[in-house]
């Protein structure tokens, strides 16, 4: 079963700290996204394989947006 990471505020993809086919556990940063000129970091709310990346640094991303899943 695949896990959606959803983009919990607007912003900007800071830094991707993983990249399809990564093994992640739950707890791990997996995107640092940079909203109102603080870093906020998005982790792995599950442990497994990182199915698809939708967004790469500097892309803009709304609150709601699939940033990645993991399956």
């Amino acid at each position: 079963m695949a896990t959606s990471i959803e983009a919990p505020m607007p912003g900007k993809v800071w830094e991707l700290t993983v990249q399809e086919g990564q093994t992640v556990k739950e707890g791990d940063v997996v995107v640092v996204l940079e909203a109102m000129k603080m870093e906020n970091a998005i982790e792995s709310p599950v442990a497994g394989v990182v199915q698809k990346v939708n967004f790469k640094k500097g892309d803009a991303v709304d609150e709601g947006a699939v940033l990645l899943v993991i399956g």
